[in-house]
């Protein structure tokens, strides 16, 4: 990543959680939950490598390559899985693995270090990179994260339905009264952000 190094290492804490999180929800479940789990564990700590300020190990080629094999099989494997068991968030996983194979790639291929360096020792002056990766497919990219990251939003936060008849009490979706987030609303809570750590890395390309 190009950003700021306070960025990164909030970007490393917060994706390690959650692919810890991830980790730990693939003991328990139904098969599709424990896989969907263990991609969402790879997405996390993968996104936590990449993030790492100091060294930033996909930044290097053979960083990019180890990257790019690991996210581009947990790739084919989450379309093949959506294919044959139906399980439409794979879709997800699928879009996921390649924006992290495109970021490694994209990553590897910009300005070297010391170009870096250069320009962080001028600071204000006027030199400046060019974009690394492909702007018009960052963008894509970038919408489609963003759209994710608000429908997952809109899924986390209980929006106010209709008054139940006859008890004068407000409903969230289905269910009567506050309710204490559960397992689903915390994996929700995870993939947004994760989401969210996407977008912070696609803006830095």
């Amino acid at each position: 990543m190009h950003g700021p190094p306070l960025v990164g290492w909030l970007l490393v804490v917060l994706c390690t959680a959650t692919g810890a999180y991830c980790l730990l929800g693939m003991r328990a479940g139904a098969a599709g939950e424990r896989r969907a789990a263990g991609s969402d564990a790879l997405m996390g700590l993968g996104m936590a490598a990449m993030a790492l300020p100091a060294g930033m190990p996909a930044a290097t080629p053979w960083g990019a390559v180890l990257f790019a094999v690991v996210f581009g099989a947990a790739g084919v494997r989450a379309l093949i899985t959506a294919r044959r068991r139906g399980e439409a968030h794979q879709l997800h996983h699928a879009v996921g693995a390649f924006a992290m194979v495109y970021m490694a790639l994209a990553m590897a291929g910009a300005p070297s270090d010391g170009r870096m360096e250069h320009t962080e020792h001028m600071e204000h002056g006027g030199a400046m990179h060019g974009p690394a990766g492909t702007p018009l497919l960052t963008g894509l990219l970038l919408v489609y994260f963003a759209v994710y990251a608000v429908r997952a939003t809109a899924r986390i936060v209980p929006v106010p339905a209709a008054v139940a008849a006859g008890d004068g009490s407000w409903r969230c979706g289905a269910a009567r009264g506050p309710e204490r987030p559960g397992r689903r609303e915390l994996t929700t809570a995870c993939r947004l952000s994760m989401a969210i750590g996407m977008l912070a890395m696609l803006l830095t390309l």
